[in-house]
């Protein structure tokens, strides 16, 4: 799997989501941070060779910070017609600046004995750290790289997602907001003419 690709597939793990009109943020507290972090960290592990039952509560901050600045760089990119759903003050620089300070991570050979070489990414900190970084690391791999031009928004009523856009047709993050934007559109149809 391509870095930019994991980074968009970790999207899903929905770190901010609207329930109801009201936006929830799965990253507000250490235990909700923990819990996400922990339900990504499988898709992480071929890269890191991280445990995510042994993330702690010491990269939450780090991860908001980043999941904003994440959030600003892909709207701006995206022409995201959304309003921001989090951090709204956010500048270009400052995102940029979050970034880059927090994609510290590198990459090394793993060649066991035997088997076939390998790339696992390490950095510095805790396990829950290091994913952090390593997002942040294909983050920078996404919007500097050709992928960056398939980001679209999920504009389905309630969904605050970006995703890859690897087909000509897909318009939304997942079949579900295209089943919600299809049965809003029919409902308004239905009830246009109802109406009439």
């Amino acid at each position: 799997m391509r870095l930019s690709a994991a980074c968009a597939d970790v999207a899903h793990a929905r770190a901010v989501t609207v329930d109801r009109g009201r936006t929830r943020d799965a990253l507000a507290d250490d235990a909700g941070a923990t819990a996400w972090l922990r339900a990504i960290g499988d898709r992480l592990t071929s890269r890191t060779g991280l445990q995510a039952d042994r993330f702690d509560e010491a990269a939450v901050p780090v991860a908001g910070a980043l999941r904003d600045a994440l959030r600003r760089l892909a709207a701006e990119a995206t022409d995201d017609p959304r309003p921001p759903a989090t951090a709204p003050d956010l500048a270009r620089s400052e995102a940029i600046a979050t970034l880059n300070a927090t994609a510290e991570v590198w990459p090394q050979l793993v060649w066991p004995e035997g088997g076939r070489p390998s790339v696992a990414y390490r950095g510095s900190g805790t396990s829950a750290r290091l994913a952090v970084q390593l997002i942040a690391h294909q983050a920078v791999e996404l919007f500097a790289g050709p992928d960056r031009d398939r980001l679209r928004p999920c504009l389905a009523p309630n969904c605050l997602l970006f995703f890859l856009k690897n087909t000509p047709r897909r318009e939304w993050c997942s079949p579900a907001c295209g089943n919600r934007v299809r049965v809003a559109r029919h409902y308004r149809r239905h009830h246009a003419t109802d109406n009439a």
